[in-house]
């Protein structure tokens, strides 16, 4: 008797030739892992708690239609995709349409105020006393002596004052929003007068104009792109001239032949002929430095002691705080601007003030900020560099050399003066370089000459054990 799951057929030869049954195939489609199983695998736990269980189920279902698809038809070469490729796949999915959470990163570059990385740390004093206020209720915007609605930002407005000599001040979301907020209360609908030297663009290519033009304010350009003095602004000075305005330049410099006039100038200007001035410092540096990056760059308490009407900064760069925009001053055009419409578009949340509180308290009592990280006493962080090349070697066998490098301020401040110092160089190049990335924690250096550089002054001292495991599992996957 012939096999009964094979059939045959006569040939002109007389031979006999197989012909195969479809349905003794297996149905590759059968060992598709099913998704209660797929949910319940320990490989997806993690997802489902960053995603949720809804958002994990709908890819795993696109995922394994997709399968099922794909085993479709004649072609009984086909392999189904064993539950690991399927728990890799709806991973990637989930990743690709919601996109990976924000995750720590280890900022080794040098640069302080870095805007990929979420531009400067907070001081770890200051994020320790959040928690207790971002869990619960807190007294944001109420008097609770009087049990009736309070000012929002008080106290860190108080703060500001203080450190600032200001008779007001007001937070905003960010230096562009105070600088926005200011112009729009002051001067819409008629003209701000600024040299054409101070024109900048800030991050993210927003310009001056273009802040200024959406403000309905309307601009009136003065001087040379390299020279502009007193006299300038005096003869463009009208009937319709609501504000002058001074930028700091902080993101580049103009050298050689050039001429600008000083805060003080202006100002002097200003009261003589009615004109408020307002000064966009733009990296928040509240009160004089001695670092010689900063000894030129002018604060806002010596602006406010210059006789400037308002001035305006940042909260995070040189502050340390969360990024927002603060806005100090002679109280009458510091309270009209709080009265403007717009502020409620721009006023911060309890969070930033929170943080921005804590950390002008710290500004106020001296106490160290993590900028201050820049500038470590020289022979203890060449022996922190030293200890570190040695814990590479021994456990991650990198070799690790010291060399020259340059640290930077970062965020628009300061770039043209590089802080001296040493970093830590190591063989591996590019793919060293992605595998620190892409590590558990990430870690992001730079190259020069194909070598990694890792720049410890951006490296909180706490974060010693996690960079060197971090170096150990990229020296290890490398080989």
């Amino acid at each position: 008797m012939g096999d009964p799951g094979r059939a045959t057929m006569g040939t002109s030869q007389g031979t006999t030739m197989d012909i195969h049954d479809p349905r003794d195939t297996p149905d590759q489609r059968r060992s598709l892992p099913a998704i209660g199983r797929l949910l319940n695998d320990p490989r997806l736990s993690d997802l489902i708690e960053v995603y949720g269980h809804d958002a994990v189920r709908v890819q795993a279902r696109a995922e394994l239609a997709r399968a099922r698809a794909g085993l479709r038809g004649p072609d009984s070469s086909a392999r189904a995709p064993s539950a690991d490729e399927v728990a890799s796949r709806i991973a990637a999915g989930v990743i690709a349409r919601l996109g990976h959470p924000l995750q720590r990163v280890i900022n080794a570059t040098g640069i302080f105020v870095h805007t990929n990385l979420g531009r400067a740390p907070l001081p770890r004093a200051v994020a320790a006393r959040l928690p207790d206020l971002l869990d619960a209720y807190c007294d944001v915007e109420m008097d609770l002596g009087t049990g009736k609605r309070g000012v929002r930002g008080r106290r860190a407005h108080e703060l500001l004052t203080a450190l600032t000599s200001a008779e007001a001040a007001l937070v905003v979301n960010n230096n562009a929003a105070a600088l926005m907020l200011a112009l729009a209360t002051l001067a819409q609908d008629r003209e701000v007068i600024v040299s054409r030297g101070e024109l900048v663009e800030i991050g993210g290519s927003f310009r001056i104009p273009d802040i200024m033009a959406t403000s309905g304010a309307r601009l009136v350009e003065v001087g040379t792109t390299n020279r502009t003095r007193l006299a300038d602004y005096e003869q463009a000075i009208g009937p319709q001239t609501a504000l002058l305005l001074k930028v700091h330049p902080s993101n580049y410099r103009i050298c050689g032949f050039t001429e600008a006039v000083e805060g003080r100038a202006l100002a002097q200007l200003g009261r003589r002929r009615g004109i408020p001035l307002l000064v966009d410092e733009g990296s928040g540096l509240l009160s004089d430095s001695e670092r010689p990056q900063l000894r030129d760059h002018p604060s806002h308490r010596a602006l406010i002691e210059a006789g400037c009407d308002l001035v305006c900064g940042s909260g995070d760069k040189l502050l340390g705080g969360p990024q927002a925009g603060i806005l100090v001053g002679d109280a009458a055009w510091v309270g009209r601007c709080r009265r403007h419409a717009l502020y409620r578009v721009l006023r911060p949340n309890r969070f930033v003030l929170a943080a921005l509180e804590a950390t002008l308290e710290r500004a106020l009592r001296g106490l160290p900020m993590p900028l201050d990280q820049l500038w470590p006493e020289p022979a203890a962080h060449h022996a922190r560099l030293e200890g570190f090349a040695a814990e590479l070697r021994e456990q991650a066998r990198l070799e690790a050399s010291i060399i020259a490098a340059d640290a930077y301020l970062g965020g628009g401040s300061a770039p043209e003066a590089p802080v001296s110092g040493e970093a830590l160089c190591l063989a591996g190049g590019a793919a060293l370089l992605q595998r620190l990335r892409q590590g558990d924690p990430a870690v992001v250096g730079y190259l020069r000459e194909d070598r990694v550089v890792l720049d410890l002054r951006t490296v909180d001292a706490e974060d010693h054990k996690a960079l060197l495991g971090a170096l150990v599992a990229a020296g290890s996957a490398g080989g």
